[in-house]
């Protein structure tokens, strides 16, 4: 294959880097509303969780600066070892080099903050000096204005990084509906976390299919009574 970006994402020849998931970046972040973007961080790194995939996790300047990650991030990931780093290039640091390394996958797929700084100079390093193909995840990652996030997507892009959407990944992952190993999985957490596509699958699985309510307990429903 001369072109290996030509070939899908899948669990087996895939990682991903959370960079810098935290409060104090997310603040400066005005690309995306920052509530959104937590959704689909969170989203995307349950999608890794479910098929497997070798998942790194770096901050910088947490306790002095940028706080802690977010819990809702930390949860899917129970006990994960974080990487706390100085550098705003992740690629500085040896230790995220090591662990990328170490997963022996050569696409890697990226959600961090800032688009402009961390994301660019971690992927623009990492095609460089390390041969990894860069997915960056455009609606997982955000800006200090829609600016900078969209020439910073732009520069990456002419540069050879391959933008992507937190859901894309998700659905490339599970590719075949017919793998029910990871079917039912994959459905809630698109029901939780893709708006509109979540709400028309529990629209379809109780319209359609007829499968009760996810509601954990229902109440009495009143029936309509024509007005007079």
């Amino acid at each position: 294959m001369t072109n290996s970006k030509l070939e899908l994402i899948t669990p087996q020849n895939s990682q991903l880097i959370f960079i810098d998931q935290q409060p104090q970046m997310a603040f400066g972040v005005q690309s995306i509303d920052r509530q959104v973007l937590k959704n689909n961080v969170v989203g995307l790194a349950r999608a890794a969780k479910v098929f497997e995939i070798p998942t790194t996790i770096t901050t910088v300047e947490s306790t002095s600066f940028s706080g802690f990650t977010y819990p809702e991030l930390l949860d899917v990931f129970p006990g994960k070892t974080l990487l706390e780093r100085t550098s705003m290039n992740s690629w500085d640091d040896q230790k995220v080099r090591d662990a990328l390394a170490a997963n022996n996958r050569k696409k890697v797929i990226v959600a961090g903050l800032w688009t402009e700084v961390c994301n660019t100079t971690f992927a623009l390093c990492a095609m460089l000096e390390g041969g990894y193909e860069i997915y960056m995840v455009a609606d997982a990652s955000g800006g200090t204005s829609k600016e900078a996030h969209d020439y910073a997507m732009q520069r990456m892009i002419q540069a050879g990084v391959v933008p992507v959407t937190w859901q894309q990944v998700l659905l490339e992952w599970q590719r075949d509906w017919a793998r029910r190993e990871t079917y039912d999985a994959v459905m809630a957490i698109a029901r939780e976390h893709s708006g509109a596509y979540g709400m028309g699958i529990d629209y379809a699985y109780t319209m359609v299919h007829k499968a009760p309510q996810r509601a954990a307990k229902l109440g009495e429903v009143l029936p309509a009574v024509a007005a007079h």
